[in-house]
């Protein structure tokens, strides 16, 4: 008992990755079988003295107690029962060990222990089991508890389980955003006006996050699609080897039973035989009887004929013995042959009902791999169904939500492209002013100047477009990646709007970017004040052809997720904090500035 509890426990161990309840089980398992000789021998001296003032329980019931628990219990429930039954071995163990102590000191002591655990003093018996009285360490070790709970234990996950879990909690994130996508949508319809670049930050993050949420649903009913439950091939080979065993047992079995009517023949053919035989002899046995009785007669009127005779009746004594001897051993061989061909039936007889034991058994076996087959088909027929379902869906809505964040970029780049190219222009305007002029008014124009707010605006209308075109790219590489459907990037609708943004994205880039006196009064600033005082945003760079994200050639692979709030954060960081003067402020300022110009010209032309 202590070594298949050993090696059951081992086995599920190795099979369960050497989790915490898993190795205490083993280490106390090792335990009861190094003791389990002592303490069993022991325990019966005993309980034995105390069967007569006990009520025993019954080990059949305890043993299906124990093996139902063992696979029922799941969770809390499993820890509890390892604790309970983990407590009354102990007790019972701790009760042995005392009991040593006990009857050297206390041999002839009658007093009942009152201070003893209750699991210890409990006793299980069975009449069709036998043996002596079986405390709980005994009848745990019986029954199969330790093997079943250790298997449930092992067995309790699987990979469809936890590829649902986490497709359901994407199923309500991606609910959730789609919820507040329209409630967002409908508030920015009622204040257009009021929009800020903040809020479109936000926005961007928000879409490439729901994005990236398809992308990973995807990922994973594609993997729940490939995945399989079990080696089912080697199935079908199994079931063809048990069809040709069955096969040789049917005809072994045949083959066992004309050997039987074979030996049933000789049988018969040898008894026949032996009557003919003793028949044959009785009459033997008659003649010369009766020839021995004549002869002595004979002797008393020939004692002439005396030695003759006598000659003829020691002849005659001779063959009658050698004749009995004979058929004595003729008896003797034939009930030797009579007695092995007994034996060979009685061999055979236990042969031709193993064999159908053994027949059945197979033939039963064929019948529930043959149902198991069919179940499996038709598991993984439904689960290839559900899952072709949800990809499809999931490849609806990831086109939906492409469409409509491009759609939505495409509306928010066109009028920043045009307001960029505005804002050029009337940089350009305002730079042509004398130089000297803006010298002499340079205190002034740092707090007050619309050029510097101008060029604010223009540095913040860049960043949103080149914040919009990089989630652009991130977008089209989660489009076009390896993992998806190949039917979706079919698609004309989302092809055309790539390529639209693609063509604004060539208009922005062939727009030059001029000279901005910000960059220029920063680049100034010495290296001290610019570390006493606050911390100035990073100079943008001279293109802004610098600032696109290139998409790599291979697409990213699902393992690592694109870091988009830390490049959104670097970004802001490159083009300063947000503006604070509206739009209309801005235009204002230039044209004040435009009609002071005209007012320049025409004083000096009269």
């Amino acid at each position: 008992m202590s070594s298949w509890l050993r090696s059951a426990v081992s086995k599920a161990v190795e099979a369960g990755g050497r989790s915490g309840v898993a190795r205490a089980v083993l280490g106390y398992a090792d335990a009861v079988a190094h003791h389990a000789g002592q303490a069993v021998a022991e325990g019966a001296k005993i309980l034995n003295d105390r069967m007569s003032t006990q009520n025993y329980k019954s080990v059949k019931k305890m043993v299906k107690r124990l093996e139902e628990a063992a696979v029922s219990s799941r969770g809390e429930d499993r820890l509890q029962v390892l604790r309970h039954w983990l407590r009354a071995l102990q007790e019972v163990e701790a009760q042995l060990g005392g009991l040593d102590g006990a009857a050297e000191q206390n041999a002839h002591s009658s007093e009942p222990n009152t201070s003893k655990p209750p699991f210890a003093r409990v006793l299980f018996y069975d009449a069709d089991i036998g043996g002596a009285p079986m405390n709980f360490r005994d009848v745990f070790l019986y029954s199969q508890a330790l093997e079943g709970i250790t298997l449930s234990m092992v067995s309790w996950f699987n990979q469809d389980t936890i590829i649902d879990a986490e497709a359901v909690e994407l199923w309500k994130k991606l609910n959730e955003k789609e919820t507040s996508r329209v409630q967002q949508t409908q508030e920015d319809h009622a204040k257009t006006t009021e929009r800020t670049s903040a809020t479109t930050v936000e926005s961007f993050k928000e879409a490439l996050s729901e994005v990236r949420f398809c992308s990973r649903m995807e990922e994973l009913l594609l993997k729940k699609k490939t995945s399989t439950a079990g080696d089912s091939l080697e199935i079908p080979l199994q079931v063809d080897k048990l069809k040709v065993l069955a096969t040789s047992l049917s005809n072994s079995s045949s083959k066992a039973e004309k050997r039987i009517l074979d030996h049933r023949r000789q049988k018969e053919e040898a008894l026949n035989f032996r009557a003919k035989k003793e028949n044959e002899v009785s009459a033997v046995e008659k003649e010369l009887t009766a020839e021995i009785s004549e002869l002595e007669k004979q002797r008393d009127e020939l004692e002439a004929r005396l030695k003759k005779v006598n000659i003829s009746l020691n002849a005659a004594i001779g063959r009658l013995k050698q004749t009995r001897e004979e058929r004595d051993q003729f008896d003797e061989a034939n009930n030797q042959m009579i007695f092995s061909l007994k034996a060979k039936d009685n061999e055979l007889s236990k042969s031709i009902t193993s064999c159908n034991v053994e027949a059945g058994v197979v033939k039963t076996w064929i019948n529930f791999l043959e149902d198991t087959w069919q179940l499996q088909s038709s598991y993984n027929e439904q689960k290839e169904k559900r899952t072709n379902d949800e990809l499809e869906r999931c490849t609806d809505n990831f086109l939906k939500l492409t469409k409509y964040h491009l759609s939505t970029f495409k509306e928010i780049l066109s009028p920043s492209i045009e307001r960029i190219c505005t804002y050029v222009d009337n940089l350009a305007v305002l730079q042509s002013r004398d130089v000297s002029t803006e010298h002499d008014n340079e205190e002034l124009s740092e707090k007050t100047s619309p050029q510097k707010s101008l060029e604010e605006e223009y540095l913040e209308t860049e960043k949103k477009i080149v914040i919009a075109f990089s989630i652009t790219d991130h977008m089209k590489k989660l489009f076009y990646s390896e993992q998806g459907v190949n039917s979706r990037r079919d698609d004309e609708d989302v092809r055309n709007l790539f390529s639209e943004i693609e063509k604004l994205r060539e208009r922005f880039e062939s727009v030059e970017r001029p000279t901005l006196d910000i960059e220029v009064r920063r680049a100034k600033v010495p290296t001290k004040e610019r570390a006493e005082s606050s911390p100035s945003p990073v100079q943008v760079p001279s293109t802004p052809k610098a600032e696109t994200v290139v998409s790599p050639k291979s697409p990213a692979k699902p393992d690592q997720p694109l870091d988009l709030d830390s490049e959104l954060a670097k970004l802001e960081l490159e083009f300063g904090q947000v503006n604070k003067y509206s739009p209309e402020e801005i235009s204002g300022w230039e044209f004040d500035e435009l009609e002071e110009e005209l007012r320049a010209d025409i004083s000096k032309s009269q």
